[in-house]
């Protein structure tokens, strides 16, 4: 899956562990009702978003994740996750400044051969 925004928010990386870190990115949606969405970067992937600043258009391929967990009263939690493992820069498609001029448009003469008389077969 992919998700398409602009980077709204890039993390520090957080060491949870000695033998586990994460990044976390927030990527803003553009559509009618813009989402933001958080996304984990893990291990390796980290650095990943050493290259990218709020602002820049991005594409992440991303992974949901789900897991199940029982706390000690016995009672059984869900918990999902959304995984990136790569991300990649959009062009932004810049608008031209200028529109090319528009052609002055030809003045047409009326038709000279034309009789009221003519038979043509058009309904209306």
């Amino acid at each position: 899956m992919e998700v398409s925004g602009k980077v709204k928010v890039i993390n520090p990386v957080q060491q949870v562990s000695a033998s586990f870190k994460k990044r976390e990115l927030v990527v803003t949606t553009e559509e009618q009702y813009p989402q933001h969405i958080m996304i984990e970067f893990t291990q390796d992937k980290c650095d990943l978003l050493n290259n990218y600043n709020s602002g820049d258009s991005v594409k992440v391929s991303i992974n949901l994740r789900g897991r199940e967990w029982t706390n000690p009263q016995g009672e059984t939690k869900y918990f999902n996750s959304i995984q990136g493992w790569r991300i990649e820069k959009l062009q932004s498609e810049a608008l031209p400044t200028q529109l090319p001029p528009v052609p002055a448009a030809t003045a047409f003469e009326p038709a000279s051969n034309f009789t009221e008389e003519e038979h043509d077969d058009l309904p209306f």
